[in-house]
């Protein structure tokens, strides 16, 4: 009997710990985000402090220098305050003035269900507002810059400076910027937006982007380089989504669709011996495309079926959460032909049949071509009545030039994926 008291009690503790350890888990990711709004709260009045100061007292760009050496000299344990990080502090405040955060703030409550058609509208209204420019170091040195212990004393009387510049409580300029976007992701990927040096409207969808898919700074840097904004939202997409699927499902699946879409094989390490780039193509082509994708879960590569007595293969099998369907993918070495349409169709039937359950959606296909006639794949589309996209796709795009030679074709692709069905056999 004790011993059956001890176990329960030991369930029932196991129980409260798991419960206890949930809860703190939650409470840390609240803190590290509290801390970062904080962190990020304090660069923005700094910036606006300096800014304010320059105006005032007509300082040079060498004042910088002085003024970072000023702050580390009093403040030796504090880190953060180069010269350089001063000068995106001061980008950044003048990147998001209250007026521009409160426009955000406005424009993140209308794309909760985010389309094409919106985001272009909105982004395109948040690239008309006309931004300050940071003033203090693009200024002439013929000013007095020298730094004294006065200037350093000041630099804590900012929330009254800022207070005076919006004419209003600290507290109400603090909700605001917390409340803002911007604040869901950290300096080091302000930086490189601030860098970047894209417009207001494409830097907040980046924001939102990198925030929906838990990007590292790396990715952000890799997505902007790539042009996603470009391949995503403003690409003149080939599919049939609009007609072969109900909305909302139609708009969001035109929403995730890229075009072209890119695979950067050098992701995991940029000193990959060149004789690992063949080997490791395939997984590469899997893992990249679900980095690029929102939403997507693997379900197969190379998916055998069997149907009427034949043997037929898909090339990669994913499932969209956000979708809640099935989207089956099959990658062709050669520019977009209509025939490839049919064989595609052919696997979204397999799959509503063998694969789709009571409460999926409409499975879709998409083809991805080594080029192709945008025009002729969209008279091939209208034969089709199964939801089906077409985009192109770039192999080499990210890696470097001295290993472009050693890389397989895109046949060669096809061949590797080819063997890994007679090895399956």
């Amino acid at each position: 009997m004790s011993q059956e008291i001890n176990k329960t009690e030991n369930q029932d503790l196991s129980l409260v710990v798991r419960a206890i350890g949930t809860d703190l888990e939650y409470t840390q990711v609240r803190v590290i985000a509290s801390a970062n709004a904080d962190m990020l709260f304090h660069y923005w009045k700094v910036g606006h402090f300096i800014l304010y100061l320059q105006k005032k007292k007509g300082w040079g760009s060498k004042v910088i220098d002085n003024l970072s050496k000023a702050i580390r000299s009093k403040y030796p344990d504090k880190k953060g305050y180069s010269r350089r990080n001063l000068f995106y502090m001061c980008q950044f405040a003048s990147a998001y003035p209250l007026e521009v955060l409160k426009k955000i703030n406005k424009v993140d409550g209308l794309l909760t269900t985010p389309t094409i058609e919106n985001v272009l509208s909105l982004t395109n209204e948040l690239n008309q507002i006309v931004q300050q420019p940071v003033a203090l170091i693009q200024a002439t040195d013929n000013q007095s810059n020298t730094i004294t212990q006065q200037s350093v004393a000041q630099l804590e009387e900012i929330s009254e400076t800022l207070s005076t510049i919006y004419h209003c409580d600290i507290s109400q300029l603090e909700e605001v910027f917390k409340q803002s976007v911007i604040v869901r992701t950290n300096w080091a990927s302000h930086v490189i937006l601030l860098n970047s040096k894209l417009p207001l409207g494409e830097c907040y969808w980046y924001i939102t982007q990198a925030v929906a898919n838990g990007w590292s700074r790396n990715v952000l840097q890799m997505q902007i380089e790539t042009n996603l904004f470009a391949r995503q939202i403003t690409a003149k997409k080939v599919s049939n989504f609009s007609v072969r699927l109900p909305k909302p499902q139609s708009d969001l699946a035109n929403y995730l669709m890229k075009d072209p879409y890119i695979f950067d094989m050098m992701g995991q390490t940029d000193k990959m011996a060149e004789r690992d780039v063949e080997r490791q193509l395939v997984s590469h082509i899997t893992k990249y495309l679900l980095e690029m994708g929102s939403g997507f879960a693997f379900v197969a590569q190379q998916k055998h079926f069997e149907v009427g007595g034949s043997d037929f293969y898909a090339d990669l099998i994913l499932y969209n959460i956000q979708l809640h369907a099935y989207v089956v993918i099959e990658l062709k070495a050669t520019p977009f032909k209509p025939e490839y349409m049919g064989q595609l169709n052919f696997y979204i039937n397999v799959v509503d049949d063998t694969l789709r359950g009571e409460h999926d959606n409409k499975t879709i296909g998409l083809l991805l071509c080594n080029g192709g006639d945008k025009v002729v794949a969209q008279y091939a589309l209208s034969g089709y009545d199964q939801p089906i996209g077409v985009s192109d796709y770039q192999l080499t795009k990210a890696i470097p030039d001295s290993l472009k030679s050693a890389l397989p074709t895109v046949e060669e692709v096809e061949e590797e994926l080819t063997k890994i069905v007679e090895q399956d056999k």
